[in-house]
């Protein structure tokens, strides 16, 4: 805690220097801000400085990825975070503050994943566009579905990195991503309307990939990407589909199976396996293992962000052999000493995957990060014996 306590005033000193260097604005931009720039649908002193193309600056890059889908040409975007880096621990660089510096929108996860550094990068580009509250400020974290949020009303380190307003990976679920697509594209409608109609096709087109991926393009040309979302979320699409396939068998068609449809995705692939166990590293899947009824029995981490400790790698262990659980699910920016030791002790694969884009050549974009997710879990559960 020292350490970090000491790093966290190193950076704030540095946050002071750069913002002291900056020459483009008058005064600090927590003190110039008009206080009617704290209502964000307020674009009156919103400065795009390039009504061609805007500067958008991610703070991951999977919403970089996102943002890049639905801003397309009309984009300049970039990411703070790299796919191979630990989210919750990324330094406020200067050269982040020069990134953000000619930013005409922020886009964060929001739920305190950014805790430890948006303040400092923000505040150290002078940027008064991209201040919380402002247009050019947006959290896609709005109207997700969320998933362990504290019941209780004390929050504290004690109980390691616990997040108050639930837990920030939400973007490991393909719903959630549904809804942070929808609310990057009207902001960008609202600080670009002269390109709404472009927004909009890109929309369509992004949501239209993401469902066919999650449900396969058979099942989308059939119900529509919004009605197989609102038929799985009530728990419909599994009698859909047998109601749909007993109707034309009842219709005796030849060959047997013509006419039949199948779930298919990655909900297809990972249907066989719905009920299974797996251990994770840090509790950062639960939104994937929601998703696609997967059970995370325990996480090597005794508490969020508290590294493996021999006592609690023992439970864990003990719990794996009782329950015949054999995967261990982790990112690569973890230490792999705990995880094979529990390896060795329970004969358990460990399953190394990025959990952002770029973080493993396979994983370029959204999309693809998913596809290598879920083909990494789908070899691992068929290896199982």
């Amino acid at each position: 805690m020292k350490v970090r306590n000491n790093l966290a005033c190193l950076l704030i000193g540095i946050t002071s220097i750069i913002a002291i260097l900056l020459p483009c604005c008058p005064s600090h931009p927590l003190e110039a801000a008009p206080s009617e720039d704290s209502q964000p649908h307020n674009l009156k002193h919103h400065e795009h400085r390039n009504p061609g193309k805007m500067n958008i600056v991610t703070t991951t890059p999977d919403l970089d990825s996102i943002a890049e889908a639905i801003a397309g040409e009309m984009g300049n975007v970039k990411s703070i975070a790299t796919g191979y880096q630990d989210p919750h621990f990324v330094e406020a660089k200067p050269s982040y503050m020069m990134m953000a510096k000619k930013a005409d929108l922020w886009i964060r996860i929001g739920l305190e994943l950014e805790i430890g550094y948006e303040q400092l990068i923000i505040d150290g580009s002078r940027n008064r566009n991209i201040r919380f509250g402002t247009p050019g400020h947006l959290d896609v974290s709005e109207g997700v579905l969320l998933l362990e949020v504290p019941t209780t009303q004390k929050v504290d380190r004690s109980m390691g990195d616990i997040h108050p307003y639930g837990n920030p990976h939400i973007w490991l679920d393909p719903y959630n991503v549904r809804i942070m697509a929808k609310n990057v594209h009207r902001r960008l409608m609202m600080l670009s309307p002269e390109n709404s109609e472009y927004f909009d096709k890109n929309l369509s087109e992004f949501l239209r990939k993401l469902d066919e991926a999650t449900f396969g393009p058979e099942i989308v040309a059939i119900l529509g990407g919004e009605r197989a979302w609102l038929m799985h979320l009530s728990g419909e699409l599994d009698f859909f589909i047998e109601e749909h396939n007993r109707k034309i068998e009842m219709e005796g068609n030849t060959p047997a199976e013509a006419g039949k449809i199948r779930l298919g995705g990655w909900m297809g692939k990972m249907n066989p396996y719905r009920g299974w166990k797996i251990v994770t590293y840090h509790r950062s899947w639960s939104y994937l293992a929601n998703r696609f009824g997967i059970i995370v029995a325990d996480e090597l981490e005794p508490k969020p962000g508290i590294p493996p400790s021999p006592g609690h790698v023992l439970e864990v262990i003990n719990k794996m052999k009782a329950e015949g659980i054999k995967i261990i699910l982790m990112e690569p920016y973890y230490s792999l000493r705990a995880p094979d030791l529990v390896s060795e002790k329970t004969e358990a694969k460990v399953v190394m995957v990025a959990n952002s884009v770029g973080g493993e050549e396979k994983a370029q974009d959204y999309l693809s990060l998913m596809d290598n997710i879920i083909e990494k879990l789908v070899h691992a559960f068929e290896s199982q014996p």
